[in-house]
């Protein structure tokens, strides 16, 4: 910590199973203090760790024994995220030309990487769920399946137990709702995905 204190890290690999240290702990002051991305390696493959490391803001959760080629992918995925600019400026998409997206009295400036709020505060965001959001808002009023999300902000495919993209809904929601439990902003469609049904403004 006070190595980082010096040299705020990019990225982070983070072990559970520290000696001395519990490293969900670790995990929630790396994101209380830092922007920086997070990717858990483990020998825990609990489904219950997975989603506490995905609920405490972790961008991905990588079990051992792991190839360590996987491991440089999801590396690389998160990095990516955190750094657009640097992937080339010869192919401006539409998505990048347009920096600030309006919904329900909510702004999200893509450039910045920032969420304000109704009253113009900024709302942290972890790389996950800036991701997560940037991709529905891109998108509103079309049910985008679980896949389709975890493809777009993972750049990896889920398994059939996989519920990293609930887990972020569920985080965003707190964030963004009046009552996450009766969302108005990101509903779901049973057995299809999630809707941003809010209505987008750019510019």
């Amino acid at each position: 910590m006070e190595l980082m204190q010096r040299d705020a890290p990019m990225l982070v690999l983070l072990d559970l199973g520290l000696p001395g240290e519990d490293g969900f702990a670790i995990a929630r002051q790396l994101r209380e203090h830092w922007r920086c991305g997070l990717v858990i390696v483990t020998g825990r493959g609990d489904a219950v760790d997975k989603v506490v490391g995905l609920e405490i803001g972790a961008d991905d959760y990588v079990t051992k024994p792991f190839d360590l080629r996987e491991l440089l992918a999801r590396i690389k995925a998160v990095l990516r995220r955190l750094t657009p600019g640097e992937q080339g400026q010869g192919k401006a998409n539409a998505e990048a030309a347009t920096t600030l997206l309006r919904f329900a009295q909510w702004e999200l400036d893509t450039a910045a990487r920032r969420l304000l709020d109704p009253g113009r505060n900024e709302v942290p965001l972890t790389t996950g769920e800036f991701d997560l959001l940037h991709t529905l808002v891109t998108h509103p009023g079309r049910v985008l399946s679980r896949d389709f999300l975890l493809e777009r902000t993972r750049g990896r495919d889920g398994g059939p137990f996989d519920r990293t993209i609930d887990v972020q809904v569920g985080r965003l929601r707190r964030k963004l709702e009046a009552d996450p439990n009766n969302p108005q902003i990101i509903k779901s469609v049973r057995g299809a995905g999630y809707i941003l049904v809010a209505k987008v403004e750019a510019g």
